[in-house]
């Protein structure tokens, strides 16, 4: 049974590798000068060059943990994909016991094995406020400064240099079942390794509640099993009893029977059978009930994971308001301002193409600010008149647009091109104390999504940013005046 298990993780590891290994990226720069992503098999593998190796993506990480068999080929799942955007960080799944309040064990996955660790360490250790914070679940809780003080808790090796130490925890049927240990050294730039890595240990999460969820509906399935055995046993034991009675009463000794003793015995076997009859219902109704609440489990679990993602969205958000604030109290460069405000709508709303064009002072037109992912003939600086296409009809009317068919814009001056990977944009004008700042402009949604009006919501708040520090910096002005002097 072991060496079926261990064959089945093994083959849950090679398909996700499988996967990964599948298509390769290659970018084709045209005559025009855009780019564009298109996909090759891997047996075109070995004419790409070795640099434009794929990351492995949530597709693929979503399949290989389809597939696993069991907690340990899951956690090697996703240990493959922490290893994408962190090599040496670690991870480790701890297990919880809500009965005793324990951290029972540690596995941690170390090649093509997970290993087992018995840690059998109180949940009190830790400090009560990230103790609760990771009791909650859905989010990494930070450690900070007091990592290198709680990683040798979980028995993870300390680095040369100091490290963070993030948790999470993953709540089953209203308490605490696992830990989420991530371990990684400190950067002084970039993003951390838990934000990057969230969004695949949420899948995890759903692949774990489903490996608890067939281990509660096995033991149902095993108690449910033997009070049933027992009832059948109990009624074949008194039914044998009632039958040797009756073969005693129906033997040569049958004129001295007693008539009374032989309708005692008929009706104890009626009793019996009637016994057997409601235990046999009473175990189909438990089975019901397990059912139900194995289908209501599932749509619980399935609702908490989009609560979750949107969570992670509005932190994103927020995030990215900061540090354009921030930018805006920090830099008087018109230049950094417009790139730093196009990269917080552009990253927020995952756009691979985007462009931020100013009203231009004392003139009926638009000019293009900053811009990412369009063509390099359209230069900074370029008009566009009140009215014309798409941006220009948004400045006009100053009423946002949504378009998920691209056939349907097709005289946009900063679309004219071959090479969507998406057919949906939106167009939003920023408006500021009733007066028209500029048009921001998002397309090629990344992954292929497709823009609803749910992020038409989501665009409105950071328009009221950029339009608001737009508007206090003299934003239009002072861009069209670096742009004459460049």
């Amino acid at each position: 049974m072991g060496g079926e298990c261990q064959a089945n993780r093994g083959a849950a590891a090679h398909a996700y590798r499988r996967a990964y290994i599948e298509t390769i990226i290659v970018r084709v720069i045209d005559f025009g000068g855009a780019q564009r992503t298109t996909f090759r098999p891997a047996a075109a593998r070995r004419h790409a060059s070795p640099r434009w190796m794929p990351p492995r993506t949530l597709a693929t990480l979503a399949h290989a943990l389809s597939v696993a068999p069991d907690v340990d080929a899951a956690l090697l799942a996703l240990a493959d994909a922490l290893a994408e955007v962190d090599r040496f960080a670690q991870i480790a799944l701890v297990r919880y016991d809500a009965r005793r309040e324990m951290l029972v064990d540690r596995l941690t996955p170390s090649g093509d094995v997970v290993v087992r660790q018995r840690l059998e360490t109180t949940f009190d250790h830790l400090p009560t406020r990230e103790r609760i914070a990771v009791s909650a679940g859905s989010t990494f809780v930070d450690f900070a400064d007091h990592s290198d003080e709680f990683a040798p808790l979980f028995a993870l090796k300390r680095y040369n240099d100091v490290g963070w130490l993030a948790l999470r925890g993953l709540r089953f049927e209203g308490q605490l079942s696992g830990v989420i240990v991530l371990y990684e050294t400190r950067k002084f730039f970039g993003t951390r390794t838990s934000e990057r890595l969230a969004p695949a240990v949420a899948l995890f999460e759903l692949a774990y509640l489903r490996f608890l969820e067939r281990e509660a509906r096995e033991e149902a399935v095993r108690t449910l099993e033997d009070v049933t055995q027992r009832v059948h046993g109990e009624y074949d034991r008194k039914l044998a009893t009632l039958e040797q009675q009756l073969l005693k009463a129906s033997g040569p000794q049958l004129t001295h029977a007693d008539p009374e003793r032989l309708v005692a015995l008929e009706r104890e076997a009626a009793r019996a059978m009637e016994d057997a009859r409601q235990a046999g219902r009473r175990a189909a109704a438990v089975e019901a009930q397990v059912t139900a609440a194995v289908e209501q489990l599932e749509k619980a679990h399935i609702e908490l994971h989009r609560r979750s993602e949107s969570l992670r969205q509005k932190t994103r958000t927020l995030y990215l308001i900061d540090r354009v604030l921030s930018l805006d109290a920090t830099t008087d460069d018109p230049r950094e301002m417009v790139s730093g405000l196009l990269t917080l709508v552009g990253d927020d709303m995952g756009a691979q193409r985007c462009s931020l064009l100013l009203h231009a002072p004392e003139e009926h037109a638009l000019y293009l600010a900053a811009a990412r992912g369009i063509a390099p003939n359209v230069p900074p600086g370029y008009r566009i008149q009140f009215g014309e296409g798409v941006a220009g009809k948004v400045a006009a009317t100053r009423q946002p647009l949504l378009v998920q068919d691209v056939a349907e814009a097709k005289s946009h001056p900063l679309l004219r091109d071959e090479y969507f990977t998406t057919g949906s944009f939106i167009s939003f004008p920023l408006v500021y104390h009733g007066s028209l700042v500029g048009v921001v402009n998002l397309t090629n949604r990344t992954m292929q999504g497709i823009f609803v009006e749910e992020d038409v919501e989501r665009v409105r708040l950071l328009a009221l940013v950029i339009g608001l520090v737009a508007t206090q910096s003299r934003l239009a002005e002072r861009m069209l005046e670096s742009l004459s002097v460049g």
